[in-house]
């Protein structure tokens, strides 16, 4: 059966768990509409912890995954950790790679393992220390803590931002601190002064009442970080519980780095979705949780980050760290090994790289995109290289 980008009328495929070695790919229609495949589907459980532009579909890596079996994936663009805890869903192995702290932040966040029990008495506790420490008492102080950072005074009312930084101040009291810092930056996210229907690509500080077209009225930029806390704390303790319903009891190593030059174990699959040129700043994106988390910064590695453009030049530039990143994964790729590759090569990048790295393409699937982020209203197509070894 030939591969048809072209909605056609009939129910894609969303019979994950029915996909063998045997299943052939091409016989699946992943042309995906919003009611084939609903955004509460697409990030259930830890998926959503943490808004993430940039991040492919669960199912996709799902269906890789069964298909190839492999006993230890790879994902040297580990953003958010789709492909980590997918695998981890499945008991298999995985190492991921990211030069954004912040995104291994969320990876570790989500794949970790937790005393349940403990983690949802953490949660609860520091919610609750954190309205304590912020309301008017006779019997204790309240929480005066103020930020040196030019951003957060600018991005932030001051009194969400003096309860975002009590939140923070609570932090090192407890164990799952990986799991406040997360809360935190999500409800920084939210809590930014900014209009609701652009947190994704916010151009200045929205300080006035403005004309919102997501809700058909007037609202105003927030003033008020708590209810987020709150809210996000429990919601985050409900998406790592459905998750600790189906982890396996897999391995998962998440490196801070380079992926040109990281040392990765020797895996049998690499799975990923790779950065576009020129589309996004993936710090940037976070800088919220950058600057109250006091982060390391090396954006200045990102391949293909939107602040070095779109030219000839940066192309040139994005197509040299992409062919490094795979070559040094190359080296610990077994002889049988597989790269699926999940990308809107419209230039053609991938096609002329696969054989420069010494891999053959065995198969190609053109995928239509419902929508891929908040930036594109128009339809477009992505496609999944299946490359082996060529030897």
């Amino acid at each position: 059966m030939a591969y048809n980008p072209v909605y056609n009328g009939g129910a894609p495929f969303t019979a994950f768990s029915s996909v063998t070695p045997a299943t052939p790919l091409a016989s699946l229609d992943l042309n995906w509409r919003e009611q084939d495949l609903p955004e509460r589907t697409r990030t259930k459980h830890v998926h959503r912890l943490h808004p993430y532009l940039g991040k492919y579909i669960p199912q996709l890596v799902e269906i890789f995954l069964r298909k190839f079996t492999p006993k230890v994936v790879c994902d040297p663009f580990a953003g958010s950790g789709t492909t980590l805890v997918e695998a981890a869903a499945l008991g298999i192995d995985s190492v991921g790679c990211d030069i954004s702290a912040f995104n291994c932040l969320l990876a570790k966040v989500k794949t970790d393992e937790y005393n349940l029990e403990k983690l949802g008495e953490e949660i609860r506790d520091i919610i609750y220390r954190t309205s304590l420490a912020l309301s008017p008492s006779l019997f204790s102080e309240q929480f005066e803590g103020q930020a040196d950072s030019e951003y957060l005074n600018a991005w932030f009312a001051p009194h969400a931002l003096r309860e975002l930084l009590c939140f923070r101040s609570m932090i090192p009291r407890y164990e799952y601190q990986d799991v406040m810092k997360v809360i935190l930056s999500r409800s920084a996210r939210s809590a930014r002064l900014t209009t609701h229907f652009n947190l994704d690509f916010p151009k200045k500080p929205q300080t006035e009442p403005y004309a919102c077209y997501k809700h058909g009225r007037t609202c105003q930029p927030t003033e008020d970080a708590l209810q987020f806390l709150s809210r996000y704390g429990l919601d985050t303790l409900k998406r790592i519980e459905a998750y600790s319903q189906i982890r396996k009891r897999a391995k998962v190593k998440i490196i801070n780095g380079d992926s040109r030059t990281a040392r990765f174990p020797k895996i049998d699959a690499v799975i990923t979705s790779p950065p576009y040129v020129g589309l996004i700043d993936y710090h940037e994106q976070h800088r919220y949780a950058y600057e109250l988390l006091e982060l390391p910064v090396n954006e200045a590695s990102e391949i293909g980050a939107a602040s070095n453009g779109n030219s000839k030049r940066a192309q040139g530039d994005y197509v040299v760290g992409i062919a490094e990143v795979f070559a040094n994964v190359r080296k610990s790729l077994g002889k049988d090994g597989v790269v699926v590759i999940v990308v809107h090569d419209k230039n053609g990048f991938y096609e002329s790289l696969a054989p420069q790295l010494g891999f053959k393409t065995e198969e190609k699937l053109l995928r239509h995109v419902n929508r891929r982020t908040g930036r594109r209203a128009t339809e477009f197509y992505e496609e999944i290289l299946i490359w082996r070894l060529n030897e």
